[in-house]
């Protein structure tokens, strides 16, 4: 699981039914049903030696979060059981490996195609983002708007993207777009046609000279972009 406790926190303080803080009965839970399949909550209890109770209440905050949900199940006379399973909103709770997998297709490409495959590859995609790219600015400021709101709406683009992106303006009165985090850190380290493709990419979308400064994949504290007027 991972480390960030992204299951909504219901409640505080320890649970003393089970001796655990709510929080990791959560966790508990939800890899319980990732490993099993859909389960009744005394099977989970009896599988995570906890209280059916505390089981239930905590299934009862996953489903209201969305993470889980149940179906009745009749077995004979009687009430249904209810089994609990995993929603597709839960996957984001699991560890990934987005950055492994592209790194190795791109390892398979420049072995079928050589590096002019991979440039090939990243000019394909520097097409597709530039046209995705400017019509989200131009969705966000009208087409007239100055270039430093072009260049803000640029850069919130990218914020949620997960570049952690700002801008700014340096004592020689350049507007600046600063990248502090990498979102694809481990291709660009390998990879250096991926950073021309977003340096090539800026320059697309804002129409203006872009040149940059400093460079995460090198070395530096963040990717920092000149724009020039």
């Amino acid at each position: 699981m991972p480390e960030t406790d992204r299951t909504p926190n219901y409640g505080s303080g320890v649970n003393h039914e089970n001796g655990a803080h709510p929080s990791a009965l959560r966790h508990a839970i939800l890899l319980h049903l990732r490993q099993s399949g859909p389960s009744a909550p005394d099977e989970v209890a009896m599988g995570l030696s906890a209280s059916r109770t505390g089981v239930t209440a905590q299934l009862h905050a996953l489903e209201t979060a969305g993470l889980v949900s149940h179906v009745p199940v009749r077995h004979g006379v009687g009430r249904p059981r209810h089994l609990y399973d995993l929603t597709a909103d839960a996957q984001a709770l699991f560890p990934t490996n987005y950055d492994g997998l592209a790194t190795s297709l791109l390892a398979a490409l420049e072995e079928l195609g050589g590096p002019a495959l991979i440039e090939d590859v990243f000019r394909a995609r520097h097409r597709q983002m530039a046209d995705s790219m400017s019509r989200q600015v131009a969705e966000r400021v009208p087409a007239h708007a100055p270039l430093a709101a072009r260049v803000q709406a640029l850069a919130a683009i990218q914020d949620e993207l997960g570049y952690l992106a700002e801008t700014s303006h340096g004592p020689d009165g350049e507007m600046r777009l600063h990248e502090r985090n990498c979102a694809i850190h481990d291709v660009a380290r390998t990879v250096p046609a991926a950073c021309q493709a977003e340096l090539d990419l800026f320059r697309a979308v804002l129409g203006v000279r872009v040149e940059r400064e400093t460079h995460i994949a090198s070395g530096d504290r963040c990717c920092t972009y000149r724009i020039e007027a």
